[in-house]
């Protein structure tokens, strides 16, 4: 699944990586090089992050899916017990 980021995101995303480069290096980056190193790191690194954010929320998932059994189990054919 290719990773796509919204325009705004994007645009956002640029600031910041010029702001970075600002602070943290001797030579500012201009908007084309940013959106290219952007980019970059989206079709490079993005796949890894992305993969392990949804290996999370399955791990997550599955705990939660595990837990009904304790959390919503209910005797069966108990009526006779209660009285």
């Amino acid at each position: 699944m290719a990773i796509k980021l919204r325009q705004e995101e994007q645009k956002d995303l640029i600031g910041s990586i010029q702001r970075y480069f600002k602070e943290n290096m001797e030579e500012p980056i201009g908007d084309l090089k940013a959106a290219m190193l952007l980019d970059f790191c989206v079709k490079v690194i993005g796949p890894s992050i992305y993969n392990q954010a949804v290996a999370d929320a399955q791990a997550h998932m599955e705990a939660k899916v595990a837990d009904l059994t304790v959390e919503c189990y209910e005797d069966a054919a108990d009526y006779w017990k209660k009285k």
